[in-house]
C-alpha cells in the first residue's frame, strides 16, 4: 500500500492497519472544494512568486477549476477514493496529475499539509458558520412570531419549577429569543477569529517562497494573514471557539425544549405540537410523544462532548504540528450537522405549537402566584417591604387552610391581618392588573412586550 505524499523516506509499505488508523479522506472528503479553492490561490501565489510561468499558472488554474465544478456537482466521487488516497490532499494532487502530467507537481512548492489542511478547515468552518447563522434567524423569526400570535397569552412563570408570577406566554417566547440573538452574536464574533489565514506557514516556520500573504489572504476571503507560522500550523482555538458556540447554542435549544415538553404533558396542559413533530407508542395508543424536543434536548449533549473532545486532544500538544490534531475534524463536522438539524426542526415545532389559552390562564390564577402583587399593593399603602412579606405570607397559610384563592378571601380575612387593606384589593390581584405595573424595558407588561417583539423583528431586519 502507497505511503501517499511521502514515500521517498521509506523502504517498506505502510502496514494496512496503521494505514486505516492514519488515513483521513473517509471524513476529510468534506474540505474538498476549500482543498480546491485554496489550492487555486496557492498556484496564483507562487506565480506571483515567480515559481510557475504564466502558461503553467493558467493550465493549472483550469485544471482545478474544472476539478471544482466536479466536486460541487458530485461531491460524493471522492469516496470512490477511499483505500486508494491517505487524505484530501492526496486525492486532489492525483487528480491534478492525471490532468495536466508532471506540472501538477509542482503546485505543493513552499506549501506543506500543515497550512493546507488548517487553510481549509477554516475556510470550511467559516461557511458553516454562515449557514449556521442563516438558521439560527429563522428560529429566532419563529419565536417572535409565537411571541406575536400569543401576547395576549398569561402564562404562570416559574423558579424552582414552582408557580412563581404570572407572565404573557410572549415573554417566554422572547427568552429563548434573546438566547438565540447571544448566539448570533457569539458565531458572529467567533467567525472573525476563523477568518485568518494560515496559508504560507508552511510546516511550521513559514515558506521560503517570497509570495505576499496580504494578497494571498484577501483572494480566499480572509480579513488577514496570520502572524505566526508555529503557532498558525498548530492553533485549533478557531474549532474549539466555535464548538463551545454551538454547544452553548444546544443548551438554549435544549432548556427551550424541556419547557415544552414539561408543557405538554397531561400535569401542565399548556400545548400540543403538531403530529409532524410527535410520535406515538408502539404499545400505547393513546399516547403523543414529543420526540422532537426530546430529541433537541439529547443531542446536546453529544454537541458538548464534540467540544470537550477537541480541548481533551489540544491540552498536552506540543508546538507545532502533531497528528492528534487529526482528531479536529470529526467533532466538528458532527457538532455542525447536528445543530443544523436542531436549529432547522426548531421552526416546525413553533410554527405548528397550538397553545391552550385558557389553561394557561388557569394555571396563572392558581398557585398564589398573585401573592408578590399584594406584597406591592401593601408597599404602595406605607407598609415596608419585610413587614408587608410577613402579612402576605400569613394571608397565603390563612387562604390554603380555607382551600380558597387569595382573591376568594373575604375583605374581613385581608383586614384582620392588616387594616390599611381595602376594597380596592380585589383588582390589584387581577392577573391583568400585575401585568400592566409591569411596563418597565425588559418586563412582561403587555406594552413592554409589544416594543419588545418590535425590536426583534427589526433586529432580525437589520441581519445580514
Amino acid at each position: 500500500m502507497s505511503r501517499g505524499l511521502a514515500q521517498g523516506r521509506f523502504d517498506a509499505e505502510a502496514d494496512p492497519l496503521f494505514r486505516q488508523l492514519n488515513d483521513s479522506l473517509p471524513f476529510d472528503h468534506r474540505l474538498l472544494v476549500q482543498d480546491i479553492e485554496g489550492s487555486i490561490a496557492w498556484a496564483a501565489a507562487i506565480a506571483g512568486a515567480g515559481v510557475l510561468s504564466a502558461d503553467e499558472l493558467a493550465q493549472l488554474t483550469t485544471a482545478l477549476n474544472s476539478l471544482l465544478a466536479e466536486a460541487k456537482a458530485s461531491p460524493d466521487l471522492i469516496l470512490q477514493s477511499l483505500g486508494r488516497d491517505e487524505d484530501v490532499h492526496s486525492y486532489v494532487e492525483r487528480r491534478l496529475i492525471e490532468s495536466v502530467g508532471a506540472l501538477g507537481k509542482k503546485l505543493h512548492t513552499g506549501r506543506s499539509r500543515n497550512d493546507q489542511v488548517a487553510t481549509d478547515l477554516r475556510l470550511w468552518t467559516r461557511g458553516a458558520i454562515d449557514a449556521r447563522l442563516g438558521e439560527l434567524r429563522e428560529a429566532r423569526i419563529s419565536l417572535v412570531n409565537l411571541a406575536d400570535r400569543e401576547r395576549a397569552t398569561i402564562l404562570p412563570g416559574y423558579t424552582h419549577l414552582q408557580r412563581a408570577q404570572p407572565i404573557l406566554f410572549a415573554h417566554w417566547a422572547l427568552a429563548y429569543e434573546s438566547m438565540l440573538a447571544r448566539d448570533v452574536a457569539r458565531l458572529s464574533d467567533c467567525r472573525a477569529r476563523v477568518n485568518i489565514c494560515p496559508l504560507g506557514s508552511a510546516a511550521l516556520a513559514g515558506t521560503t517562497y517570497p509570495i505576499d500573504r496580504v494578497k494571498l489572504a484577501r483572494d480566499l476571503g480572509f480579513t488577514s494573514p496570520s502572524a505566526n507560522s508555529l503557532d498558525a500550523t498548530a492553533d485549533r482555538d478557531f474549532i474549539a471557539e466555535t464548538l463551545f458556540c454551538i454547544a452553548q447554542a444546544s443548551v438554549h435549544l435544549s432548556r427551550m425544549a424541556e419547557d415544552l415538553i414539561l408543557f405538554m404533558t397531561q400535569e401542565y396542559g399548556f400545548v400540543e405540537m403538531g403530529d409532524s413533530v410527535t410520535s406515538g407508542s408502539s404499545l400505547m395508543p393513546q399516547k403523543k410523544n414529543p420526540d422532537a424536543c426530546e430529541l433537541l434536548r439529547g443531542k446536546s449533549g453529544r454537541m458538548i462532548g464534540s467540544l470537550v473532545s477537541i480541548l481533551t486532544t489540544m491540552k498536552g500538544l506540543p508546538l507545532a504540528y502533531n497528528k492528534d490534531l487529526q482528531e479536529d475534524k470529526e467533532p466538528l463536522f458532527d457538532a455542525m450537522e447536528q445543530i443544523s438539524m436542531c436549529l432547522r426542526v426548531v421552526p416546525r415545532v413553533l410554527d405548528g405549537l397550538k397553545v391552550r389559552r385558557d389553561a394557561c390562564r388557569d394555571a396563572a390564577m392558581g398557585g398564589y402566584a398573585n401573592a408578590t402583587e399584594l406584597a406591592d399593593y401593601l408597599v404602595g399603602k406605607g407598609v415596608p417591604f419585610r413587614e408587608a412579606h410577613d402579612i402576605v405570607g400569613r394571608l397565603v397559610r390563612h387562604a390554603i387552610s380555607k382551600y380558597v384563592k387569595l382573591e376568594e378571601l373575604a375583605l374581613v380575612d385581608f383586614t384582620e391581618q392588616c387594616k390599611t387593606i381595602g376594597p380596592d384589593v380585589y383588582e390589584a390581584l387581577k392577573l391583568d392588573t400585575g401585568l400592566a405595573r409591569r411596563e418597565v424595558l425588559g418586563g412582561t407588561g403587555p406594552k413592554a412586550v409589544a416594543e419588545a417583539i418590535e425590536r426583534a423583528r427589526a433586529s432580525l431586519r437589520d441581519f445580514h
